[in-house]
């Protein structure tokens, strides 16, 4: 059995969910079908209930009025016998009434999560009506009935993988099994998710938990590209990535594959593949555990970072002084993504500002605090990198005029990052393109 997840832009129009159709539809190989919201539709359902929150429920009336007109759209293109139309625009017109009811009640977070989750609830059922009027023999799964996180917002494995294969042998004659991705339910019972790009995550997480052949993730690009073709002219895509690489590009910027979704499928060894739904017949990313080549396969560029340095004259042969700094971002519940020391600094990079304030109060009884805001981190990743002769040579040669903040090298063999002001991220993905990669 596989699975094959299918992105917002993959069945954002109804032509395209058509094409989804016959992509899963024509091998002989059992399918768990995972679908996001329709592009457009999670962006709309958050200022939905942004405008519900803030109390401005004429604005969310607006916002609803207008993505109900959408979906009514969709639906005539989508069906075209008179039980199949119906049966979408009861679909439509229940999940809408849903919305229109939490205009009159009191906003909440746990509400929050329960709008968010109305856009894959519409585009699978949706999607199980076209199945069924094609004749398409298959089985909706809820995914609220088996995608589970705990109090820590973790995934529950071992309780996914026992839930799903119950639900699995009840339908043990069905060969096409559709479900949601993104949204689960949490350690309290209620509706959550897997935050942005969670889709990616619900099908790394039920390859791992049926020990799937493959997880083919689809999108609008093919594969994983050696650097951003939204702002490099000239890319290609990386055939083969190991998990390892494939994990330093997703969580250094790489918007194609969402960066947890790596660890299940590299834990339970389950093969991922990176495809395009417009050009079915390319090659795209294959990555799993082998590694093809040593050297540079690709660059990607993490935006919105935060750089802190921490300067003291106290770290000099003090033992315990990073422990103390680091537990301040602990108590915050904020990652750190670079680090670099001195005898008498130490320089860290965050992505996640919500608690800078607090943090900096914490850290000032440490030394002199200095931040500098709208940095780039940008990665340069491979196998075995670091053992490639006269990378540095190579990586530095190519970024000519372009400040360096911070450079982290050696804490991972596969990637080198530098850290530079965002308006510098075009000119050295530029550069970083024709110097490590000869494409101009």
């Amino acid at each position: 059995m596989k699975v094959m997840k299918f992105g917002g832009t993959s069945v954002g129009k109804p032509e395209r969910m058509l094409q989804v159709a016959e992509l899963v539809t024509a091998g002989d190989e059992p399918v768990i079908v995972v679908l996001s919201a329709l592009s457009g539709t999670t962006n709309a359902l958050v200022t939905i209930g942004e405008n519900i929150a803030k109390g401005d429920r004429t604005v969310a009336k607006q916002e609803i009025d207008k993505l109900q007109t959408h979906y009514q759209d969709f639906i005539s293109k989508l069906v075209k016998k008179e039980p199949s139309i119906e049966k979408a625009k009861a679909i439509v017109a229940e999940h809408f009434e849903f919305l229109n009811i939490i205009l009159k009640i009191s906003f909440s977070e746990a509400l929050s999560k329960d709008i968010l989750a109305q856009g894959e609830l519409l585009s699978t059922k949706l999607f199980s009506v076209y199945l069924e009027e094609q004749g398409i023999d298959h089985e909706l799964l809820p995914a609220l009935e088996f995608m589970s996180i705990d109090s820590y917002d973790e995934p529950q494995i071992g309780s996914i993988k026992i839930r799903l294969s119950q639900l699995l042998r009840k339908h043990k004659a069905k060969k096409l099994f559709v479900t949601q991705g993104y949204i689960c339910r949490n350690a309290r019972g209620e509706v959550d998710n897997l935050k942005r790009g969670g889709s990616d995550y619900t099908a790394s997480l039920i390859a791992a938990a049926i020990s799937a052949s493959v997880c083919e993730i689809w999108t609008d690009i093919d594969g994983m590209h050696n650097n951003d073709p939204r702002i490099v002219k000239k890319t290609v895509p990386v055939e083969q990535l190991s998990f390892e690489e494939a994990a330093e590009l997703a969580y250094f910027g790489a918007k194609i594959l969402h960066p947890a979704s790596i660890w299940p499928a590299q834990t339970y060894k389950v093969p991922v593949k990176l495809l395009n739904t417009m050009q079915p017949e390319a090659k795209g990313t294959t990555i799993s555990e082998i590694s093809e080549s040593v050297g540079v396969k690709a660059v990607a560029a993490k935006d919105n970072i935060t750089a802190i340095r921490i300067k003291s004259s106290r770290m000099l042969l003090a033992y315990g002084f990073l422990r103390k700094i680091f537990e301040v971002f602990e108590k915050y519940r904020t990652p750190i993504d670079m680090i670099t020391t001195s005898e008498v600094a130490v320089s860290l990079t965050i992505d996640h500002t919500t608690h800078l304030k607090d943090i900096l109060k914490e850290l000032e009884p440490f030394g002199t605090i200095e931040v500098d805001k709208d940095q780039v981190i940008i990665s340069v990743v491979g196998n075995e990198i670091s053992q490639t002769k006269d990378i540095i040579k190579r990586l530095f040669g190519s970024i000519v005029n372009i400040p360096v903040r911070m450079v982290s090298y050696g804490g991972s063999p596969h990637n080198i990052s530098l850290l530079v002001s965002a308006k510098n991220k075009t000119k050295i993905l530029q550069q970083l393109n024709k110097g490590m990669f000869g494409l101009d």
